[in-house]
Formats: structure tokens, C-alpha cells, sequence
């Protein structure tokens, strides 16, 4: 029972990674459009292009639950 539940637990981190993998140059890609036509302040400017340039770095690096997370904290600052 306990075998069961381990591959189970195996299997579905095996299929979640590539989901959060794909999704990361998706999210990537709505910070690059809005940041187009933005009317932000220069200090939301920033702190938006730091964010997106962490969860670029993340995405490279493996860490996609990360990568996601700056880049949404990035739309949200957008309005997004």
C-alpha cells in the first residue's frame, strides 16, 4: 500500500514538472507584452523587469514553481 502511493506521489511529480516547465516562457512572454504598453513608475518599471529577469534565470535553472511565482508577483504589479 505504501509502494502504491509512493509511485503514485513518483509519477504525478513526473508529469507536474513539465507542465510548470512549459508554462514559465508562456508567463514570460505575457510580462514582455505588457511590459510594451505599461504605465507603470520607474520603481514598478524596475521591480517588474527584476522579477521577469528572476524567472528567467529560475526557468533555466530548473526551479519552475519559483520561475512562476516571480513572474506572476511581475503581472500582478501589471494588473494582470
Amino acid at each position: 500500500m505504501i509502494m502504491r502511493k509512493l509511485l503514485a506521489a513518483a509519477v504525478v511529480a513526473a508529469f507536474a514538472s513539465p507542465a510548470l516547465a512549459n508554462q514559465c516562457p508562456a508567463l514570460m512572454a505575457k510580462v514582455d507584452e505588457a511590459l510594451q504598453t505599461a504605465q507603470l513608475s520607474d520603481a514598478d518599471k524596475a521591480k517588474v523587469t527584476e522579477l521577469r529577469q528572476a524567472g528567467e534565470e529560475q526557468h533555466a535553472a530548473g526551479q519552475h514553481p519559483e520561475s512562476e511565482a516571480s513572474l506572476q508577483e511581475a503581472l500582478k504589479i501589471l494588473g494582470m
